[in-house]
């Protein structure tokens, strides 16, 4: 009985915490798309009232299967009007916060899933 994962390629989230993510040995303190096709790039934005209907087509672009949303510190659901472009190419996405996020973008990228997770990290007000 084998009781280790196959080994995996993509990109793992090795830890998170208020105002940042680790992936691998970095800690990342701006808000990030990363994807279990290896992609990495920065989300231009710092608070979840920034977002927008391009951030969503931004996404939809990365021909991913299934979109994993971390909202930040609280669950917060992205207004209907934003997903369009994911609606339009049958992309499913799931909404959650930013540390529920990384945990469920690491198990399906580790069993190989072709996801993206799109992480809100927010500016700290202090």
């Amino acid at each position: 009985m084998k009781l280790h994962p196959d080994i995996v390629n993509a990109p793992i989230i090795s830890g998170y915490g208020t105002g940042w993510i680790g992936i691998g040995n970095e800690k990342v303190h701006a808000s990030t798309v990363i994807s279990s096709s290896g992609q990495r790039i920065a989300w231009h934005c710092d608070a979840f009232e920034q977002l927008g209907p391009d951030h969503f087509a931004q996404l939809a672009s990365l021909g991913s299967e299934l979109v994993i949303f971390g909202s930040g510190l609280r669950l917060r659901f992205p207004q209907a009007a934003w997903l369009q472009a994911l609606i339009e190419r049958r992309i499913g996405i799931e909404t959650m916060d930013t540390q529920a996020a990384c945990r469920t973008y690491n198990i399906l990228a580790g069993e190989g899933r072709n996801v993206v997770a799109a992480l809100l990290i927010e500016r700290s007000s202090g």
